[in-house]
């Protein structure tokens, strides 16, 4: 993580001039005597010697801090002090190191662009611009997406309630009302996205439409995903539930057994990272000894940047600031689908796929759990850091 601190010999705080008093080795003061000659040097460590604890403030005896009864074997030329043991250098530069280095908490942070207006000639245009993306542009999104509103909803209705018994029928005309409305929200960004390769289909006829894994969330997010996308076959879950778990890796095996079923589009990370890394895949999705075929996008953040950091952001807050952008621009590539190898285990096999997807995109593979971004450090690890300091201690003692 870093490198280690420097660690010297001596007294941390060596000589300082200003405090003669308590560096007579350096000074050859005595500050009792008023002597500076060697005897009064050697008067001075007989004086230590008798009363230590009163005298050494800076640096108390070891000895005042073991149990009763407990004995330090002291080498001929010092004593073991109290600074000398606790000496905490390589705790603290682990520490600097961490904060210095932070590979984890930099997969989930936005990215400001660099300011490019503050001058002359360029601020006036950015202002002009903002003009037009907020009194022009948006207006014109938010118009567009309300009529997408309007059309999706008078036609999902009367099919999701007058269609229940032609199930095939209603499911079909479902994933069109939803992909069309699909394409509203695209537009209302002005997406501009260029796709790469083929389109992985399994059967003839294959519907564009996937169904999802993602998070269940409150508000009106959670109404659409509990009532529109639903009819896709989405499968929602709580990352801090553990029974959960349980329930989507069981509606995983038998989604991908039902042959009427939409593909399953799953974001393997099981968090929002911010198009620069790509954190450890869960295994689950490549337990199910099905084909997986690797998708790699890539957003250019030369307009806005489509991360949602949803710690400091709601999704209707991240919505607006896509609508009153110029475009959010990025690529998409299907890349070959890949099989379970005789042999391989599913995390290898998660991991290869990672690396194909990193390759293509261009993300930088960093070995974190993304659900780590939802819980606090474990008491354990805490402990277990203590015990390591403190072992170290201890071996201080034996040494000395």
């Amino acid at each position: 993580m870093g490198e280690n601190m420097r660690r010297d010999s001596g007294p941390p705080w060596g000589c300082d001039p200003v405090v003669p008093e308590l560096h007579d080795s350096c000074a050859g003061y005595d500050s009792i005597t008023g002597r500076s000659d060697s005897t009064a040097l050697m008067n001075k460590t007989v004086t230590l010697k008798s009363s230590s604890s009163e005298l050494d403030f800076d640096r108390p005896n070891i000895e005042d801090y073991l149990p009763s009864g407990s004995t330090i074997q002291q080498e001929p030329h010092g004593k073991l002090f109290l600074h000398d043991l606790l000496n905490i250098s390589p705790t603290l530069s682990e520490a600097a190191g961490a904060i210095v280095d932070d590979s984890f908490t930099r997969c989930f942070k936005s990215n400001p662009p660099e300011p490019w207006n503050w001058n002359v000639y360029l601020f006036p245009l950015w202002c002009f611009g903002v003009v037009i993306r907020y009194l022009i542009l948006f207006p014109i999104r938010v118009l567009g997406l309300t009529i997408g509103w309007i059309i999706f909803l008078s036609s999902f209705i009367p099919v999701h309630f007058l269609l229940k018994g032609q199930d095939k029928l209603r499911r079909s005309i479902e994933r069109s009302l939803v992909e069309m409305m699909c394409s509203f929200f695209v537009a209302s960004w002005t997406g501009v996205v260029k796709y790469h390769g083929p389109r992985p289909s399994r059967r003839p006829k294959q519907m564009t439409a996937f169904a999802v894994i993602m998070q269940k969330h409150p508000g009106w997010v959670g109404l659409l995903q509990s009532t529109i996308l639903e009819s896709l076959g989405c499968i929602w879950f709580n990352r801090t539930e553990a029974k959960d778990r349980e329930i989507v890796a069981r509606k995983l095996r038998d989604h991908v057994q039902g042959a009427d079923n939409n593909p399953l589009l799953i974001f393997p990370e099981g968090t929002c990272v911010n198009n620069h890394y790509t954190v450890m895949f869960k295994k689950g999705a490549f337990e199910l000894d099905s084909t997986v075929c690797p998708v790699a996008i890539k957003y250019n953040k030369i307009f806005v940047d489509a991360f949602w950091n949803s710690r400091k952001q709601s999704f209707t807050m991240h919505l607006l600031q896509l609508m009153t952008s110029w475009a959010v621009v990025c690529d998409v590539w299907y890349l070959e689908p890949q099989n379970l190898k005789p042999g391989e285990t599913p995390i290898e096999f998660a991991e290869r796929v990672r690396d194909i997807i990193s390759v293509r995109a261009g993300l930088k593979k960093v070995p974190w759990d993304g659900y780590l971004k939802y819980s606090r450090p474990s008491p354990k690890h805490r402990e277990r850091k203590q015990q390591d300091f403190a072992d170290s201690v201890l071996r201080r003692l034996k040494e000395k």
